[in-house]
């Protein structure tokens, strides 16, 4: 996965950016102005949204994981990633620490009241299991898939960008549950840890030559449509390869207590220069917007900062 940062470099390249409308930027979509990019969003969210996101809104029974639709992993739940145990379920952690800028095994398993290791997940998004690891200034962003061994252990080997508390957050569906679960823990990287600052909003960033824009705002307590635009070189990307099950994913997570969003992918038959997402944020604040997207066999990272 490649990324790219305006702070000091680190060893996983982390990108910054974010959204400030009126902001003079290149336009990734072909020449025809605003009013073009709004009818090709007219028609992306009628093909798509009708059948993904709003869907999902009508609360389609959980029966399983269901890749292309709007997620009902977490259905009914607010914010996740904030506790270590929830409904029946710990991420026990089991590395004491890591080291900055070495490269180490991360271990944990998903524990039941009794302590025994849950062995049984579910795929969602064409993986059991999705962790997403932070620093607690939303720096260092990197999305892993650690692999399970036969006694419910994951494992997965990450190199921590700096010294400071690393927040783990496991996203996962045990087997037969009606829903998703999100819990998440703090992994202790000794060292003397300064803060960075967050990135300032842009409404759109450059991440390897790719020209992302971030379109839609967010409103607190609602669901929000967000467009993200993709170019190169002056033109549209409208062969992008599906990652995880979608033609782009998106990770939100919230300043301070960095509570892991709802963010819904939507349905989408065949790749297009525009990827839509159903948001919800549950406050005012300011979000931390992570967009993967996978084009020429490599997968990006664009990271947009929106306040509320």
């Amino acid at each position: 996965m490649t990324t790219t940062d305006h702070r000091p470099a680190t060893a996983a390249g982390q990108v910054e950016g974010a959204s400030q409308p009126g902001r003079p930027r290149p336009d990734p979509v072909p020449p025809g102005g605003t009013a073009w990019r709004y009818a090709a969003a007219a028609l992306v969210l009628s093909l798509t949204l009708a059948v993904g996101f709003f869907a999902g809104r009508a609360g389609a029974p959980a029966t399983g994981p269901a890749p292309q639709t709007a997620s009902t992993a977490h259905l009914g739940h607010g914010p996740g990633g904030l506790e270590v145990s929830r409904d029946g379920w710990t991420l026990t952690l089991d590395t004491p620490s890591l080291t900055a800028g070495r490269p180490g095994e991360l271990a944990f398993r998903i524990t039941d009241a009794a302590s025994a290791a849950l062995t049984a997940f579910q795929e969602n998004h064409e993986r059991r299991m999705h962790l997403i690891l932070v620093g607690r200034d939303l720096s260092g962003y990197q999305h892993v898939h650690p692999e399970m061994s036969a006694d419910g252990t994951w494992r997965v080997t990450v190199t921590p960008t700096a010294p400071g508390p690393l927040r783990a957050i496991a996203d996962f569906w045990p087997q037969g549950a009606p829903a998703g679960v999100t819990l998440g823990v703090d992994v202790p990287v000794p060292g003397r840890y300064a803060a960075g600052p967050l990135a300032p909003p842009e409404e759109t960033i450059l991440v390897d030559g790719y020209t992302v824009t971030l379109d839609g705002g967010l409103r607190a307590g609602e669901s929000n449509q967000v467009l993200v635009w993709l170019g190169h070189d002056g033109r549209p990307v409208d062969d992008l390869q599906r990652h995880l099950g979608a033609y782009g994913h998106l990770v939100a997570l919230r300043q301070g207590d960095l509570a892991y969003l709802h963010v819904h992918p939507a349905a989408a038959s065949q790749p297009s220069s525009v990827v839509a997402f159903g948001v919800t944020v549950p406050s005012a604040g300011t979000y931390r917007l992570f967009f993967e997207f996978r084009h020429l066999d490599e997968v990006r990272v664009a990271a947009f900062t929106v306040t509320v």
